[in-house]
């Protein structure tokens, strides 16, 4: 089913190998068998077991989340491939606490806000995948516009309490860990493919195995995952070039991953993995007028017929886990990301900025004539051309003792890394006045010419101790970046006009604890600081600081005998140095700026039950619900110009929270069939601080509505390998505004379908011997 999420009965959810591996050693450690799981600096937890030594993620499953020091979530397969979700803001608007802002429809480049942290380009997310850190270059630049992709993965965790202390360098708005695909236990092959509204496709293929032998156990696990879609917008055509329906993408993206456990005295475990994404999409920055997005919501002006953006990414790791003894375990791990795009877009029409444009089309008719290809004046096109790399270590330590009666497990790790961003753009000119548009192609670095650089020292501790039904887990993370920047002319040459170099570090403790009532009942809450880091050419150049914020949070989680699973939380964060971003609003030199101070409070719910022995079905029900107050304390302190926070006041509602979100869901399972239906609401939200319920100066000005979104879905058993499966996204084909950023309001999805089926073939269950 497609509403599983965390704790409660999974609604049915099959438990990889990995996962059952942890639950078992869960209730090991329940019966009082086995010290607590270890997870480290980076997310990955360890667990010992008697026949192998296995890596873990941030929870490792939904049971998981009922022991955590805070709050969190974990999203299983079928919250993911049930529904064919591509899009990660479908995925994740179950969550409670967790709001998305949609750009593009599809889900490609998605803004994450966890407890009212600024969500643009999730720059204030720490992202992982697989517990390493993902993100093109997430100290040098946090807002570049990358995401991993949702629908390939087998799971998503999500942490946004104390139990996060151990993470960074960004954790004002949270931790999100991405589980790629397991290597399966036996010989398995998978396909999944499915066809939509619009000749989308998605299409998943794998096949694992695990061989033993004297050399010991080798695992492996070969997958590709590719998609494409036409779009659902249509471009018009102008002075000779025809109107377009092409404003789709198409993507791929093989992974390799394996493990070796040699035969050792020392339990020990190799693993490895290298994943590739190469992204092509017709997608623009520019959104539409109030008077269009009302009458043509999925139009696209003339003027964006060029706009597209490229990505590639490689991402790799090494891991070497191992036990010197019943109390130690260690892990090493070296990872690196290297992460190129361009994208192709206009910036402005007639010499004047887009969303200025489109805020005030009659006052500026002549401009807005040039972006629909209809005047006589030039657009301005920057080939956004950037290349990011990032590679480090990181060493962990977890030892497990005990002072009298009191349990301890000390986790201990630190990790160095490097990322630096190379940015390269180019301004050319798209030329109208002729019978067609044409491009002059302007000078290498005319665009923006920069490099900056970024080497982090992280350390952490944290020590777990247990005494009778109590659990206290105090913390501390310290990090320390040396920096560095450097400004080229606008040219060709390479020229540097400007550098500075320098350093700065900061500590982030935190403590978090649960009270066990019951076997079933359990309370947990904490204190934490949270922390975003500057970029270097921010920090250096312009000022900014640390974001910094103070998170309170308490709450209780029941797991009934029934089947019933209940959490609800309440939480408070008061941020400092609130971090205004300018990413993506075109600013030529300007960065982010420290924008006052601000405060968010709220109230989280989530519900799941299962109804069984519904004649001979099931009734899986599910809900959450956030209540969020989000409000700046002070106004922006220093900058602003069009950034979004520019123009709040004391008591303003910060952008693109939602006061209420909520999600319901319901279905049922036959032996063989199930049907599914999900619902989620937002309610409305304000483009900028100004809080403003139409566009003034700038169309980034407005209310965004909220809405109610409803998605069905549905599968058949065919045979034991065979399954078809099928529904309908945007089921009401609600047209909601997903945000007025970076260049004015552009619509989300309309209704889609799609149809497909999935094999899964393991020889195993099909009685034959591969050794044989």
């Amino acid at each position: 089913m497609a509403l599983a999420i965390s704790g409660g009965s999974g609604f049915g959810q099959d438990l990889t190998a990995e996962e059952a591996a942890f639950v078992a050693e869960i209730e090991r450690e329940a019966a009082g068998t086995s010290s607590a799981p270890v997870i480290d600096d980076d997310g990955v937890a360890v667990v010992d077991t008697s026949d192998t030594l296995d890596t873990f993620v941030v929870i490792g499953s939904t049971d998981a989340v009922f022991n955590l020091p805070g709050s969190g979530f974990y999203l299983d397969t079928t919250a993911i491939q049930d529904a064919s979700y591509l899009n990660v803001n479908r995925i994740l608007a179950k969550v409670p606490g967790v709001y998305v802002r949609e750009e593009d429809g599809f889900g490609l480049f998605p803004n994450i806000s966890i407890r009212g942290g600024d969500g643009t380009r999730s720059e204030k997310l720490t992202i992982m995948e697989d517990g390493i850190l993902t993100a093109p270059a997430p100290y040098a630049a946090p807002s570049a516009y990358y995401s991993p992709n949702a629908a390939r993965m087998s799971g998503i965790e999500i942490l946004k309490g104390s139990s996060q202390v151990r993470y960074g360098p960004h954790t004002t708005g949270g931790v999100i860990n991405y589980l790629s695909t397991p290597i399966p236990e036996d010989m398995k092959v998978f396909f999944r493919t499915t066809y939509g509204s619009d000749n989308t496709v998605l299409s998943q293929a794998n096949v694992g195995d695990v061989i033993e032998g004297d050399f010991g156990r080798f695992g492996y696990l070969a997958e590709l995952w590719w998609s494409r879609s036409d779009g659902f917008r249509t471009i018009d055509g102008a002075r000779g070039l025809p109107a377009s329906d092409k404003t789709g993408f198409n993507l791929i993206e093989p992974m390799f991953k394996f493990f070796w456990e040699p035969n050792s005295d020392m339990p020990m475990r190799f693993e490895g993995k290298y994943g590739y994404t190469e992204l092509d999409a017709d997608e623009t920055y520019t959104g539409l007028t109030e008077a269009d997005l009302i009458r043509t919501p999925y139009r696209r002006y003339a003027g964006t017929y060029l706009d597209n953006i490229s990505t590639e990414h490689h991402r790799s790791y090494l891991k070497w886990i191992a036990e010197p003894g019943d109390d130690l375990t260690v892990e090493v791990a070296g990872y690196y990301n290297k992460f190129a795009r361009n994208w192709y877009k206009i910036r402005k029409a007639g010499g004047e900025s887009l969303h200025t444009i489109l805020a005030n089309p009659v006052r500026f008719s002549d401009a807005f004539d040039n972006l629909r290809l209809m005047g006589r004046g030039d657009l301005d096109i920057r080939a956004n051309a950037r290349t990011y790399e990032a590679y480090g270590v990181h060493a962990i330590a977890d030892y497990r003792f005990e002072t009298g009666e009191v349990a301890h497990v000390v986790n201990v790790g630190g990790r160095y890394h490097t990322d630096y961003i190379r940015r390269r753009q180019r301004d050319d000119k798209i030329v109208v006045g002729g019978s067609a548009p044409f491009v002059t192609r302007g000078k290498d670095g005319s665009g923006g010419n920069r490099f900056q650089l970024a080497k982090a020292t992280s350390v952490w501790i944290e020590d777990e101790m247990t005494v009778g039904r109590l659990s206290v887990k105090p913390g501390v993370r310290y990090e320390t970046v040396d920096m560095e920047y450097t400004d080229y002319r606008s040219d060709s040459t390479d020229t540097p006009t400007a550098f500075a170099e320098g350093s700065t570090d900061i500590f982030a403790p935190g403590v978090g604890l649960t009270f066990d009532l019951t076997d079933r009942q359990t309370l947990f809450g904490g204190v934490y600081k949270g922390i975003s880091a500057p970029s270097p050419r921010n920090h250096l150049r312009s000022g900014v600081d640390w974001e910094e914020s103070i998170g309170y949070e308490l709450g209780a989680r029941h797991n009934g005998e029934n089947g019933l699973y209940a959490e609800v939380a309440g939480f408070l964060t008061d941020f400092e140095n609130l971090t205004g971003t300018a990413a993506g609003l075109g600013l030529d030199g300007a960065g982010s700026s420290n924008a006052g101070e601000a405060e968010v409070y709220g109230v989280e719910a989530l519900a799941s039950y299962d109804i069984h022995d519904v004649g001979a079905s099931t009734i899986p029900l599910f809900a959450s619900a956030t209540y969020t107050n989000a409000t700046l304390k002070s106004a922006l302190s220093e900058g602003g110009g069009d950034n979004v926070l520019a123009g709040g006041v004391p008591g303003a509602a910060l952008p693109y929270v939602p006061e209420w979100k909520a999600a319901i869901g319901t279905g049922i399972e036959g032996d063989r069939w199930g049907i599914d239906v999900t619902a989620t609401y937002v309610s409305d939200t304000f483009g900028t601080a100004a809080n403003l319920h139409s566009p003034d100066t700038t169309s980034r000005q407005g209310k965004i509505d909220g809405g109610v979104v409803v998605d069905l879905g549905a599968h058949f058993q065919v045979s034991p390998r065979v399954k078809l499966i099928g529904g309908i996204h945007n089921l009401l084909d609600e047209q909601l505004t997903g945000s007025r950023i970076p260049e004015g309001p552009r619509i989300g999805a309309p209704r889609t379908y799609f149809v497909g089926f999935e094999i899964e073939w393991e020889p195993s269950q099909a009685g034959i011997d591969l050794e044989k």
